[in-house]
């Protein structure tokens, strides 16, 4: 397993170690808390040297995420490394069944992974859901809003980006992860998180299944890549609004 330098997933270097927590353990554990047979990570002599201090072996999280994006046997001819993260992210979307543009950002072509997953939620909740989930992201005068309007809501705030965008973006990975691999995030805003579980978790949880239906299917690596990709939006999200939200007690 070796690094391939990319571009897009650089920022991992400035992330905090204790913020890498999830994504590590995601790729290293089963949703049972078992060790994954197929890991490399925590094989390393740095790992093994460093561990939990992730931000000196950033690298080889990188890596891991970069391999089990790809074809093992392509990925011994590539001399160990995996494919580029916007490779393993275009796959997942493309199982998802996520529409984007080949030409868009990562970062949008996250959004748009989350938007999806989001929306599909959205249509399941009740008009009351709806509502409580806006009041907790603090949209107001949502008494005369119908269900249709609060989902364009959500959408244009995603779209928006900035530091809505990243509370929604907590709730929505967080919500999700809970139902991927049985845990949630490590990190961001604990009063935004718990407001809004009990709200998205029945409805994530039923597309969740479905997702874990087809990913039987087609193959165990995307048991990896689907939360791994998603934790490094949430990650990305961090990195470029956390700084907006001090107020907001991070665990």
């Amino acid at each position: 397993m070796a690094y391939r330098y990319d571009a897009d997933l650089d920022f991992l270097g400035k992330v905090k170690s204790s913020d890498l927590n999830d994504l590590v353990y995601c790729l290293t554990h089963d949703k049972d808390g078992s060790v994954r047979l197929t890991e490399e990570l925590t094989m390393s002599d740095l790992y093994k040297s460093h561990k939990p201090d992730h931000q000196q072996y950033w690298q080889l999280i990188a890596a891991e995420v970069q391999c089990f994006g790809a074809n093992t046997f392509a990925t011994l001819f590539r001399g160990g490394k995996g494919v580029p993260y916007r490779e393993v992210l275009t796959d997942v979307c493309d199982k998802m069944k996520v529409n984007y543009s080949s030409s868009a950002s990562v970062e949008v072509i996250e959004n748009n992974l989350l938007m999806k997953i989001l929306r599909e939620a959205l249509e399941k909740m009740s008009p009351e859901e709806l509502r409580e989930l806006a009041q907790s992201l603090g949209l107001k005068d949502l008494t005369s809003i119908s269900s249709t309007a609060l989902v364009g809501a959500f959408q244009a705030i995603f779209r928006a980006g900035g530091f809505k965008s990243y509370q929604l973006t907590l709730i929505v990975v967080n919500a999700v992860l809970k139902a991927l691999i049985g845990r949630g995030l490590s990190f961001g805003g604990n009063i935004i998180l718990t407001r809004t579980m009990a709200v998205l978790t029945g409805p994530i949880g039923w597309i969740i299944s479905g997702i874990w239906t087809a990913v039987d299917i087609a193959g165990a690596a995307y048991r990896v890549t689907i939360p791994a990709v998603i934790q490094i939006a949430a990650l990305r999200q961090k990195q470029l609004y956390g700084n907006l939200a001090e107020e907001i007690s991070f665990s």
